[in-house]
C-alpha cells in the first residue's frame, strides 16, 4: 500500500507499534491467567523496548526481504491486491514472530542458558497463532483503513 519510502516508513511505524502493544498485552494476559484492565496502560509503558527492538528489524531486515520471499511465491502483476496484501502479511509474520519470540526470551523469559532454545519454542509456538491472527483480521485492516486515505491522495 504504501508507495513512498516516507509513506513506507509512517506505516511501518503506526504497524509496529499496534503490533507490538497487541502482542505485549497477549503475553502479560496469557502470563498472569488473563486480562485485566490495568494490563492496558501496563502493555504501553511496557513497550519502548520491545518497540524500538521489532521497529529496527522490521525496517531494516524483515522490510526488505519478506517481499523477496513473498515475490517467489506468487507474481503480482497476475495477484489480486487483497491475495498480495495477504501474503505479505504472512511473509512479515513468518520473520517477525520467531525473531521478536527469540528476543523475547532475553527480555522477559530468561531462565539461564540451558533453557533458552526450549523457552524460546514455546513462546514461538505460542505467539505465532495469535501474531498471525492479530495481524491478518484486527491490525493489519485497521492500520491500512487509517492510512489508504492518506496514501490515496499522497502522489
Amino acid at each position: 500500500m504504501p508507495k513512498t519510502k516516507f509513506q513506507d516508513f509512517v506505516f511501518t511505524i503506526v504497524m509496529v507499534a499496534v503490533m507490538v502493544y497487541g502482542m505485549v498485552l497477549y503475553n502479560a494476559a496469557f502470563s498472569l491467567g488473563g486480562l485485566k484492565n490495568e494490563m492496558f496502560l501496563e502493555a504501553l509503558i511496557a513497550m519502548p523496548v520491545t518497540y524500538i527492538i521489532a521497529f529496527a528489524i522490521e525496517f531494516l531486515f524483515v522490510g526488505r526481504v519478506a517481499p523477496k520471499v513473498a515475490f517467489k511465491a506468487i507474481n503480482p502483476r497476475e495477484t489480486q491486491p487483497l491475495i498480495i496484501t495477504i501474503i505479505m502479511s504472512c511473509t512479515i509474520v513468518m520473520f517477525m514472530c520467531p525473531i521478536m519470540s527469540f528476543i523475547a526470551v532475553f527480555l522477559h523469559d530468561f531462565a539461564g542458558p540451558e533453557t533458552i532454545i526450549t523457552t524460546w519454542f514455546t513462546l514461538l509456538v505460542r505467539n505465532f497463532p495469535m501474531a498471525l491472527f492479530y495481524q491478518l483480521f484486527f491490525a493489519g485492516p485497521v492500520v491500512r483503513a487509517i492510512f489508504r486515505p492518506w496514501f490515496s491522495k499522497t502522489k
